[in-house]
């Protein structure tokens, strides 16, 4: 259940898991401060929080009951969000910086190959060939900056190192934004729908996949 709290905030079981902590950290010179990408430590976990809490609750308050949203700023999503960021193994929580400033993270890791999912063009990969991207949030005032398109790029790369090739997510069927930016990506609805219970409703998400050769484009 604490690692559920890391993308849905009622009890969806999801493949996104702990974080390998990194070497380094990918830059981008801007006209006004200077973005980056980095592994995330423990103390980006009180960021991390925030910056979940706050997004859902802008952008998913008719979505999303508010009981649901109050669980991501639980002491037990701080416990996993801690968790995530120590723990090794092929799993990925980066956040995006601009300036001193926090603006969003990504957390990702291996998933099994999805039913229905296109045929792979060469049989032999096997599951290991796919990962989740189980959150991807920036936080709205730091939109259209890019940094979610360097997010993905960079944890993109960082899971291909890991060996796998094509990606996944889930994204609310009614968050057309979120769905437009992967479609950028060349990630786009595979068909598949699933129905969440949040506990005072339903939330529809519809299933996206792409492939993980991303190439962010200045």
């Amino acid at each position: 259940m604490a690692n559920d709290l890391l993308s849905r905030p009622f009890g969806v079981r999801t493949h996104t898991g702990p974080a390998a902590p990194g070497r380094g950290a990918w830059v981008w010179m801007g006209r006004m401060a200077v973005a980056a990408v980095r592994p995330a430590v423990p103390e980006d976990v009180g960021e991390i929080v925030r910056i979940q809490a706050g997004t859902w609750e802008t952008a998913y308050s008719g979505l999303v009951p508010a009981a649901a949203v109050a669980q991501l700023r639980s002491p037990e999503a701080h416990r996993a969000w801690t968790a995530a960021v120590t723990a090794g193994g092929a799993h990925h929580v980066l956040v995006a910086t601009e300036g001193e400033w926090t603006v969003g993270f990504v957390a990702a890791a291996p998933a099994a190959a999805p039913g229905g999912a296109a045929a792979q063009p060469a049989p032999t990969l096997g599951a290991e060939a796919w990962a989740e991207v189980g959150a991807l949030l920036v936080e709205p005032r730091w939109g259209r900056r890019g940094h979610g398109g360097r997010l993905l790029a960079t944890v993109a790369q960082a899971l291909r190192a890991d060996g796998a090739v094509y990606g996944l997510a889930w994204v609310p069927e009614a968050d057309a934004a979120t769905r437009k930016f992967y479609s950028g990506a060349g990630w786009e609805p595979d068909g598949t729908v699933r129905v969440l219970d949040t506990g005072e409703g339903e939330l529809r998400e519809v299933r996206v996949t792409g492939a993980l050769d991303l190439t962010l484009t200045p």
